[in-house]
């Protein structure tokens, strides 16, 4: 790999562009070393002789080489048009460009003084060709600007093409980073979570690479599909035990036998306890066969000899329906045994104990924190589950 060469025009106490190591007669020199190799132009300078920086900003462009000058503080007056001459010009953000009129500084008689005007004049055209050749802006503005003594950001000068790119010295922006962005203002929970999948310890780097990432976060996402597929699951009783899916059960639904929805269900015909039936393939719904209120009504048109083996279907379908209206009411008795329990802990209570309670949770009509009072738990015997609801209307259904 070849290596750069680099020049540095930093002003000293005694010495600026156009004198000591900033002279065009030393950058000469310097590019005679460099032999043709790439070169960096570090420029940290107020200024000096215009003269010297067209000079040195000629060299420069003739150099066979590739020619990049970095504005590393400051490139002031001269300086600035050194800084021009580079195939690609770069500026740190802090630094700062500034351009003005030519100056000179003589004496003499109202003829002598009228040349230094001509004189200073026809410099300014060729500064001012300089920089247009740089940016394309026209001369009207590139004028504009030398006249009224312009200071540039490292932004202002981007955004007028002075410069080609800014060194901003940031850090490698990494993927733990981007990460954090977007996580920042997630809730805790979210945060804790992220963090320690990315960060298994505190020695690990966060500089992590794609591939890892895109594993890690993938199994991110699925925890959080899976904590909303827990959200809207549904659960379907069959004579097999509970499908669990979410929407409706129709086909091509993904059926599960566990509440995470984990573990899909196994290959079987499962019957629920309205009688329709179920055909479950690699974990999903192939097939949904609504109930037949009409089958007993149709024994006499079936032949004799079908007719045992017809029966015998219908009795085991009507067995399975049995089954999953037994494992309803089972689901619904497990759930009143627990509101019992509850009930019967709160009924042992004592006194100051149910004053505290209510106490705690009371909170006065009119508060900032709510406007009715939170004095009573819901009634403990009413059914909390979908199941349980439609079963207890069916039984006040069934008793009238």
């Amino acid at each position: 790999m070849t290596q750069t060469f680099k020049i540095y025009l930093y002003d000293t106490e005694t010495d600026c562009i156009g004198s000591g190591t900033l002279s065009s007669a030393y950058v000469q020199t310097q590019l005679q070393q460099a032999a043709g190799a790439d070169v960096d132009v570090h420029i940290s300078s107020v200024g000096g002789s215009a003269f010297d920086a067209i000079a040195i900003y000629d060299l420069l462009k003739k150099y066979p080489g590739n020619v990049t000058t970095y504005v590393d503080a400051l490139a002031a007056s001269a300086a600035s048009v050194v800084a021009m001459a580079g195939n690609q010009v770069v500026m740190s953000k802090y630094a700062l460009l500034m351009i003005h009129k030519p100056m000179v500084g003589s004496g003499g008689n109202a003829d002598e003084l009228l040349k230094d005007v001509q004189m200073l004049n026809a410099v300014q055209s060729r500064l001012a060709q300089i920089y247009t050749d740089k940016t394309n802006l026209d001369d009207i503005t590139i004028n504009s600007l030398i006249n009224s003594v312009t200071w540039m950001t490292a932004d202002q000068a981007l955004d007028l093409h002075f410069i080609d790119r800014i060194d901003d010295y940031t850090p490698a922006i990494t993927n733990t980073t981007i990460i954090k962005q977007y996580t920042s203002n997630a809730p805790a929970v979210y945060q804790r979570c992220i963090n320690k999948i990315l960060i298994k310890n505190q020695k690990q780097t966060m500089n992590i690479q794609n591939k890892d990432l895109i594993d890690k976060t993938s199994t991110v996402l699925d925890k959080l599909m899976n904590f909303f597929k827990k959200v809207i699951n549904k659960q379907t009783i069959t004579d097999k035990g509970a499908l669990h899916h979410s929407g409706e059960l129709d086909a091509d639904t993904e059926v599960y036998e566990d509440e995470d929805m984990e573990m899909p269900a196994p290959d079987d015909t499962y019957t629920t306890a309205d009688g329709k039936q179920l055909t479950v393939k690699s974990g999903k719904v192939q097939k949904v066969s609504p109930c037949d209120p009409d089958a007993e009504d149709d024994d006499d048109d079936i032949p004799t000899d079908k007719l045992k083996s017809f029966k015998a279907k219908e009795v085991k379908n009507q067995v399975a329906a049995i089954k999953a209206k037994l494992y309803a009411q089972n689901a619904l008795l497990a759930e009143a045994r627990t509101a019992l329990e509850t009930a019967n802990a709160r009924l042992k209570q004592t006194r100051d104990e149910v004053k505290n309670e209510i106490k705690s949770t009371f909170t006065p009509e009119g508060s900032r924190r709510s406007n009715k009072g939170k004095a009573e738990h819901e009634p403990f015997f009413a059914p909390q589950t979908t199941l349980a609801q439609n079963a207890v209307k069916k039984a006040v259904k069934d008793s009238k």
